[in-house]
């Protein structure tokens, strides 16, 4: 079985735009990369579902792809790749920031509002701009003083790297059903070519830690049973896996063929899961008061963190990190400051509202699923049919979510 990491992230056409025009897209390598044209959704609960594809996005690009699959790994070796082959650039490695303080007034140069860094080798590094990328425990947002709010979820994400049954087909598709617990998503990866009747997927199943934690404890073949249940078994079924220790593959196939489910759209069955792909984490929600301070910028999560179910996370990173390229950019040609907070501003201003209109759609969602409350259902399974049907509004929806671009290379 080829071997993929569990951390794959899904990239909108302009996150995959940007990363060309910066020169770093080709240095990825493509073949473990894998688009995606078709993506599926339905309700758990009703059944109500929304089919995207061929959104019609205008050239250059081309049309139909919604995304591009692509682990973590991969794409910070095409970075550093990009940045090694530019030069100019010290890169720091095997060392750890021991702390964060401001620089001093020798007489000859006041720096005493710059930002410091000590490493553990015992080098300092003083910053005319301190750009936190370090994650939700920014220890750049503490040291800046900038209060992040929000709540956790009270649920878990767990990933896997799966390997599926051949779709037969040559556009991929994404599946993505939504459970009162959370949802499931069964995301594709490059196709098996050493054996043709499989494909690769990556799973991420939001849900709640006591779920996780008996996903986590299952053996490689139940466990891709349960992930079959998780896409196929109705509501009740599903709820019996959950709590009753037993054998769930002769569950599943009991159930499945009592139930005889013949959805033309139903997910390709999981066979195998890659050993030691399965991981957990915790899902929060934070949203930064700011993302500027003097001498200081936060991008990606150190500013906000999300509910996975729309994959936005690391494409609203990316979105802060061009906009901030592109201030510092016009700070440069104005001749100003670039770590002063009016130099700043522009970034701020533009980004905290496109990424709290995002937190605030994912939350939403993740709140009008996270129900089995029968008149709740029914709205919502009323208002998914009714824009299924409506191509325009899909169309609309889709481009929003690529940030109106659409995929090069």
């Amino acid at each position: 079985m080829t071997a993929f990491t569990n951390r794959v992230s899904s990239l909108t056409p302009s996150s995959v735009d940007f990363i060309n025009r910066i020169g770093a897209w080709n240095h990825l390598k493509k073949y473990r990369t894998q688009k995606y044209e078709q993506m599926h959704v339905w309700d758990g609960v009703s059944g109500a579902a929304i089919d995207f594809g061929d959104v019609g996005l205008e050239a250059p690009a081309k049309p139909g792809v919604i995304a591009t699959m692509c682990e973590n790994d991969n794409l910070v070796r095409g970075l550093l790749r990009r940045i090694h082959e530019l030069g100019g650039v010290e890169m720091i490695d095997k060392t750890r920031v021991k702390s964060i303080g401001y620089g001093t007034d020798d007489g000859e140069m006041d720096l005493s509002g710059w930002p410091v860094v000590q490493l553990d080798n015992g080098r300092e590094l003083t910053a005319r701009l301190l750009v936190g990328a370090d994650g939700q425990n920014s220890p750049v947002r503490t040291f800046a003083g900038i209060e992040s709010n929000g709540w956790d979820y009270g649920r878990m994400g767990v990933v896997a790297t799966l390997r599926t049954e051949s779709a037969g087909e040559n556009v991929r598709t994404a599946y993505q059903r939504f459970l009162p617990t959370g949802p499931i998503a069964l995301l594709p990866m490059p196709a098996d070519h050493k054996s043709p009747k499989y494909d690769y997927a990556t799973l991420v199943w939001s849900t709640t830690p006591e779920i996780a934690q008996k996903l986590k404890s299952l053996p490689p073949a139940q466990f891709a049973s349960m992930v079959n249940a998780g896409l196929r078994l109705p509501m009740a079924d599903l709820e019996y896996l959950y709590k009753h220790e037993c054998d769930v593959t002769e569950e599943l196939n009991w159930r499945e063929s009592v139930l005889k489910l013949k959805d033309p759209k139903l997910p390709p069955k999981v066979v195998e899961v890659q050993e030691g792909s399965v991981a957990s984490f915790p899902l929060k929600m934070r949203h930064a008061d700011s993302y500027i301070a003097e001498r200081i910028a936060l991008v990606g999560d150190a500013a906000h963190t999300t509910h996975p179910l729309a994959g936005q996370g690391l494409n609203l990173g990316i979105g802060d990190v061009e906009c901030l390229v592109k201030t510092l950019e016009h700070g440069v040609m104005d001749g100003k400051d670039i770590g002063s907070v009016l130099s700043l501003e522009p970034y701020f201003s533009e980004r905290y509202l496109t990424n709290h209109i995002m937190l605030g759609v994912v939350d939403k969602l993740h709140k009008l699923y996270g129900t089995d409350f029968a008149p709740v259902v029914a709205a919502r399974s009323m208002g998914l049919s009714a824009v299924n049907s409506l191509g325009w509004v899909k169309n609309m929806l889709m481009k929003q979510a690529a940030g109106g671009k659409t995929l090069i290379g």
